[in-house]
C-alpha cells in the first residue's frame, strides 16, 4: 500500500450516481482528486454536473455497450488522458428468489452489469494505463463473492466471476500496474434494501461507509496486485 496521500488522482467511476459509487464521488471530491464518472440515469447525472461543474466529469454511459464505453473512454482521455485509478463499482442484483424462478432476463442483466461491464471498462481504459505504466483498477466484489446464500445465485455467481477475473488479470498487467477485488462489506444502500428489508438500517450509510472506504482505496497500489481485499469494518 502506497503512504502518498498528496498525489491527487484522476479516478474513474462507473455506477456513480447512487449508493456507493455517489458516495466515492464526494468522499473523492471532497479530498481535491478528480472523479469522471458515469451512470444510466440522465437526471441523476445532471444534478452531479451541476454540482460538481469545474474539472469534474460525468455522463450517461450503459457498461453493458461495449462501443459506449469506448466512445467515453476516448472522449475522457482527450481531456485527462488515463486514469490513476478505475473503481469497477457499477452493478445491480436479482429480485430475490429460487435460481429456478428467476426469469431469464434478470439473470442476464445480472451478468451483462456486474461482468461484462467489468470487462468492457478494462477493455477500453486499461491499454492507455498500460502505456502510462501506472495506474490501479479496483474490481467492486462482495462478501457474496467469497461465500453464498440462497435466493441471490445470480448476483452471487457474478461476485464469484469478479474475484477469478481479478485474479487472472493481475497475472497479465505489466509492472507498475495493479489490480484488486474489493468487498466493501454490508452497507445500507437500495440494494442491500431489496435482499435485507427493514434489517438494511443497522448496517452503515453510504456516505458513513466512504469515510473510511475512500483513504483506505487511495492507500492502494501496484504493490496489492492481484489482492482479494476487505473495506476494514466501521
Amino acid at each position: 500500500m502506497n503512504d502518498d496521500k498528496a498525489k491527487k488522482k484522476i479516478v474513474v467511476i462507473t455506477g456513480v450516481t447512487r449508493g456507493l459509487g455517489r458516495a466515492m464521488a464526494e468522499k473523492f471530491i471532497a479530498l481535491g482528486h478528480t472523479v469522471l464518472g458515469c451512470g444510466r440515469s440522465r437526471q441523476l447525472i445532471d444534478e452531479l454536473r451541476q454540482k460538481y461543474p469545474k474539472r469534474h466529469d460525468f455522463d450517461v454511459v450503459d457498461v453493458t455497450s461495449d462501443e459506449e464505453v469506448q466512445a467515453w473512454m476516448a472522449r475522457l482521455h482527450k481531456k485527462c488522458g488515463a486514469p490513476d485509478l478505475i473503481l469497477n463499482n457499477a452493478g445491480i442484483i436479482n429480485p430475490t428468489g429460487p435460481l429456478w424462478k428467476i426469469a431469464a432476463k434478470d439473470f442476464s442483466d445480472v451478468i451483462d452489469v456486474n461482468i461484462k461491464g467489468s470487462a468492457n471498462v478494462i477493455r477500453n481504459f486499461l491499454p492507455n494505463m498500460i502505456k502510462k505504466h501506472h495506474g490501479l483498477i479496483v474490481n467492486f466484489s462482495s462478501g457474496w463473492g467469497r461465500s453464498a446464500d440462497k435466493d441471490v445465485a445470480p448476483y452471487v455467481a457474478t461476485k464469484w466471476a469478479i474475484e477469478g477475473l481479478t485474479q487472472a488479470l493481475s497475472m497479465e498487467i505489466p509492472a507498475g500496474l495493479g489490480v484488486v477485488a474489493l468487498n466493501p462489506g454490508i452497507i445500507n444502500t437500495d440494494m442491500l434494501q431489496s435482499c435485507f428489508g427493514e434489517s438494511a438500517a443497522h448496517y452503515p450509510s453510504a456516505t458513513r461507509w466512504a469515510e473510511r472506504a475512500v483513504p483506505f482505496i487511495l492507500k492502494l497500489d501496484e504493490n496489492d496486485n492481484g489482492q482479494a481485499l476487505s473495506v476494514p469494518d466501521m
